[in-house]
């Protein structure tokens, strides 16, 4: 069978998802340039702009494709505008819209009632000032259509607001194309643990596959340092968590394929702080099946192929992934794994940075200024992050400059 994937993504963070999807099915990767580390997992490749849904579909007509799928946030709407103009398995185009586009998500959610933060789109300072005397303090901004953190900062008073609203507006990212850059969210500060739920949908059904709590650092920025799933996480199963997922999907109309949806767990209950029409980053489906042994991106696979999901456990654990940045903003040297150092729990420990590499820390840098990432799994939560906390002293960056 024949998958066509639009984007491949970095290696660091994507190449075990496709590893997975090829041993099962002949890959077709459209991208905007030929394949590198990819080579080994794909069966065939097309260098265009992936933002031209009708090149890509014309490059794959002959195929006989089973599905195509993605797991490039910038990419989800071209790829539902190319599946519904071969007439493959995929949610609404408008659906992906809604939730790439964090005020078309917030506007939908509203409508529906589902609980949310408070949000208002802004332009300018002088709007940030007034939708903030609005919300009130501590409040988030964020820009429109970023991920990955980039640009999204907590605001505690007035006097920090000009600053704030500064970097939201000019964050950039690339592929970011389908909402005109600039505009901003003011929106209410969701108090309480962050958690990632990730699942699969078939024919407007949901079906669970992990909760992540979500680590978070670097304040006031929201930077992701690690995440940890339990396969006994009560979350998982929760009727408050699961019915606002659920009613959020509905009110922005996904119903095929797979989504990473973020929320706060606040004293009034679970907030959704916003819904990402793929699968999951930061390594959280790697973890995921360290924990559960589910394989999302196979999975993800099968329902963009028409398949009804399978997401029974087969194993009870718990899995965690941590990131490593530096003390400072630098160059790289090297990256140094004393691998024989490792605990007997880890289960990855890989360098990300280059040599040569900046890393800069947020606000400047976010998702690229990590240098290594270890992953480990083992019976309990206690254990999983005693190992992480250990491996920390086998992982080391050579710095050649400071910045």
């Amino acid at each position: 069978m024949t998958l066509v994937l639009v984007g491949a993504g970095s290696q660091a963070y994507r190449e075990y998802l496709l590893r997975s999807v090829a041993s099962e099915y002949g890959i077709h990767l459209l991208a905007d340039r030929a394949p590198l580390w990819e080579t080994p997992y794909v069966s065939g490749h097309t260098v265009l702009d992936t933002t031209d849904v009708a090149a890509m579909a014309e490059a794959v007509r002959g195929l006989s494709c089973e599905g195509v799928m993605t797991w490039d946030d910038t990419r989800v709407v071209h790829t539902a505008e190319l599946a519904r103009l071969l007439g493959l398995p995929g949610s609404d185009p408008q659906a992906m819209l809604r939730c790439r586009d964090k005020r078309a998500t917030r506007e939908a959610l509203r409508e529906a009632g589902v609980p949310q933060a408070r949000s208002e789109l802004v332009t300018s300072l002088p709007q940030a000032r007034a939708a903030a005397a609005l919300i009130g303090y501590p409040l988030v901004l964020k820009p429109r259509a970023l991920n990955a953190s980039t640009g999204v900062v907590k605001v505690e008073t007035p006097d920090r607001l000009s600053a704030g609203f500064r970097l939201a507006r000019g964050a950039k990212a690339p592929g970011a194309v389908e909402v005109a850059p600039g505009d901003v969210l003011v929106e209410e500060y969701l108090d309480g643990p962050e958690i990632s739920f990730d699942a699969a949908w078939h024919e407007g059904r949901m079906h669970p596959a992990f909760v992540a709590r979500k680590e978070c650092g670097f304040a006031p920025y929201f930077e992701e340092t690690g995440h940890v799933v339990d396969a006994g996480d009560p979350l998982l199963t929760d009727p408050a968590v699961l019915d606002v997922v659920a009613a959020a999907h509905a009110a922005v109309g996904f119903t095929t394929g797979w989504t990473h949806t973020e929320l706060r767990l606040t004293a009034q209950g679970p907030k959704v702080v916003e819904i990402n029409a793929r699968i999951g980053g930061d390594r959280i489906p790697d973890i995921g099946r360290l924990a559960l042994g589910i394989d999302a991106a196979l999975v993800a696979a099968r329902v963009a192929c028409g398949a009804a999901p399978d997401l029974t456990p087969d194993r009870h654990r718990v899995a965690g992934v941590r990131f490593h940045y530096p003390q400072a903003d630098c160059i790289a040297r090297e990256v140094v794994i004393d691998t024989p150092a490792l605990p007997a729990p880890v289960d990855t420990a890989l360098a990300i940075a280059l040599p040569g590499q900046e890393l800069r820390l947020p606000p400047n840098g976010h998702v690229s200024s990590r240098y290594a990432l270890v992953t480990s799994v083992a019976a309990t939560e206690a254990e999983c992050r005693a190992a992480l906390d250990k491996a920390s002293g086998a992982v080391r960056l050579e710095v050649l400059k400071e910045l």
